[in-house]
């Protein structure tokens, strides 16, 4: 097992085999924002089931560190962050060959969950239907955030989710 050391002291154990790449709570500076440091963690993943819990692991992580710094969370943030991360690394494995990526960034006002995966097909929203089997999870998303947004590139697309720290 590797241990990569973390912004803050954190340690984050490495063992998964299809992590490849952890950058863990590293002060940034954002392109669209001048001179604003910003706390962020992202994780490249090959593929894989293991990916999913991998994604919770590493939200629990951001979380630990975000309290070590002093910011105020609400006592349900880490649960709908860690939910809201693995359900969008789900769709992710789901529906896009190849690698995704997890970013998570500090924002004023909550935390910025991104996947980025090699898929072309936007996510589809489907109306509320307490009867369907399954596909539930970007209804939980959305209600979980404050803001969901898909953005293409050209490799795939990123989608944003912006889970309110209160």
């Amino acid at each position: 097992m590797r241990i990569v050391k973390g912004w803050g002291g954190m340690c984050f154990p490495d063992s998964a085999p299809d992590r490849t790449v952890r950058l863990c709570m590293t002060p940034a500076h954002r392109p669209d924002a001048a001179d604003a440091a910003v706390v962020s963690t992202a994780v490249e993943f090959r593929g894989g089931s293991a990916m999913i819990p991998a994604s919770r692991d590493v939200v629990h992580g951001f979380v630990a560190g975000l309290a070590e710094m002093g910011v105020d969370l609400a006592d349900t943030f880490l649960d709908a962050a860690r939910l809201v991360a693995s359900e969008l690394v789900t769709n992710a494995l789901r529906h896009a060959p190849g690698p995704c990526r997890l970013e998570l960034t500090l924002l004023d006002d909550g935390v910025e969950i991104a996947v980025s995966d090699t898929g072309e097909a936007f996510p589809t929203f489907l109306p509320r239907d307490p009867l369907r089997v399954g596909r539930h999870g970007l209804e939980i998303v959305t209600r979980l955030c404050d803001e969901v947004i898909t953005k293409p590139h050209a490799t795939g697309k990123t989608v944003y989710a912006r889970v309110p720290l209160r």
